[in-house]
């Protein structure tokens, strides 16, 4: 996410690396390369313009100037002011009303209102345990009604289906009654969008709204769009009185403009980011802790509440009560910590939550966005209950079956037996209580992990 960004941003701050103190000149250059690094991500003109001078006058300020570490310094500055640019705290969703609480979502079509519509659904039965109901008012796509039906069916909420024959009042007004009558907590409306902004649709959305009279009305747009993004957004904003942005596909997105730009341009806040298309894939945005991953400084609050929500606990006890009785990790338990670490997005996903991820290589990082947890997993299927427990007899003609079985090769077969064999010592180690000494052994190794 916003990788591009985040490494200009952070080879302009480490310009100041060495420096003995901060003067106008050395923080003239590392902002020039700060200012190019906002506009190649989109960031708008007038932010890009804020964002630099705020820097540049916190930076020459006397604190600064007479600090031990000045390159710190700055950072902290840099990180500070993205976060005020962003909203200084995550803003959540408010749903203080009489029930049903109505979220209407709008946006431009293809911009992933359904999918967002879904997720969103599944955040709040899961995480705040409500009671959701879905309805779609896009009678001229009948695909986006059955689309929002298998996603309510996928995540366990109601859903309201109307008739492309009705008008998408009628349905909305109907479904906020059923709702009402069915003592949900919360509906949220799957509006209709548009290729591009036009004043039927922008009369449609705001009948919508009389209607319905949201709570909470929901921008939905496209991270990927950068400018175009605020422009749309700007659009919205002056039709619907707009209470927050979900911003989608922002997994796909190496720039980052939009992130940084929707704020400060439309005044409205970020509330959830959503990533790729499974219904687990929205979080709620938290500025401080996005501007810490863009400077490199890692994200593990969120991967703590990851941790907390996809790990299976009870795997977890079992396997450290296996450690507890002096009992060795095997390939059953090796695949079972890879289908933990999938649940969190996998390697990659895991480790660009961590601090420093961005000084590894180049070639290493490509290693572990490459990485397919999904083909060792097949591999370690293809064996017998005997080679997963006891893995030291796997051999030639063993390992050629375990290959053709899962649709790869023998050296992949012996890759994973000789990733499988690290992580064994790992956890030996610490099943000896050895994870200080493995810790301060590795200075950046990372022995075991799957790559």
């Amino acid at each position: 996410m916003f990788e591009t960004l985040s490494n200009r941003l952070q080879g302009a701050l480490r310009t100041l690396r060495g420096e003995a103190r901060l003067t106008e000149k050395n923080i003239g250059e590392a902002l020039r390369e700060v200012r190019i690094a906002l506009l190649e991500a989109d960031v708008a003109l007038s932010t890009t313009k804020t964002l630099i001078e705020t820097i540049r006058t916190r930076a020459l300020g006397q604190e600064v100037m007479a600090t031990l570490n000045p390159s710190q310094a700055v950072v902290k500055i840099v990180h500070d002011t993205l976060v005020e640019t962003m909203g200084a705290a995550c803003d959540r969703l408010n749903l203080a009303t009489r029930p049903p609480a109505v979220v209407l979502l709008a946006g431009l079509q293809g911009s992933g209102k359904t999918t967002s519509a879904g997720k969103l659904a599944r955040l709040l039965r899961e995480r705040e345990r409500k009671k959701v109901a879905l309805v779609s008012v896009d009678v001229y796509r009948p695909a986006a009604m059955d689309q929002l039906e298998r996603l309510a069916d996928e995540v366990g909420v109601v859903f309201y289906k109307g008739s492309p024959t009705e008008s998408p009042e009628v349905i909305a007004r109907r479904a906020v009654d059923l709702a009402r009558r069915e003592a949900m907590d919360v509906l949220i409306v799957d509006t209709a969008g548009r290729l591009h902004i036009d004043e039927t649709m922008m009369n449609e959305v705001r009948a919508l709204h009389a209607v319905t009279a949201p709570i909470e009305t929901l921008f939905v747009v496209d991270s990927m769009t950068g400018q175009d993004a605020v422009h749309t957004a700007k659009a919205f904003d002056e039709a619907l009185p707009l209470t927050g942005v979900i911003l989608t596909k922002t997994d796909g997105d190496a720039r980052g403009g939009a992130a940084l730009s929707l704020r400060a341009v439309i005044g409205k806040p970020i509330k959830f980011l959503g990533t790729g298309e499974k219904t687990d894939g929205l979080e709620p945005f938290h500025p401080e802790r996005l501007a810490s991953r863009i400077l490199g400084m890692g994200d593990v609050l969120t991967l703590i509440e990851e941790a907390e929500r996809k790990v299976d606990r009870q795997s977890a006890e079992r396997l450290a009560e296996k450690f507890k009785k002096g009992k060795g990790f095997d390939l059953e338990d090796f695949r079972e910590q890879m289908l933990q670490m999938e649940r969190m997005g996998g390697m990659a996903g895991v480790l660009d939550k961590l601090p420093g991820m961005n000084d590894l290589p180049a070639a290493a990082r490509a290693q572990l966005q490459n990485h397919d947890t999904r083909r060792l997993v097949a591999i370690i299927n293809s064996m017998t209950p005997q080679e997963r427990r006891f893995p030291d007899t796997i051999r030639g003609s063993r390992k050629r079956r375990i290959a053709q079985g899962s649709g790869t090769g023998v050296p992949e077969v012996n890759r994973l037996l000789k990733q499988f064999a690290q992580a064994q010592r790992m956890m030996k180690q610490m099943g000896k209580g050895g994870l200080k000494r493995m810790l301060a052994g590795m200075k950046g190794k990372m022995p075991g992990l799957p790559f």
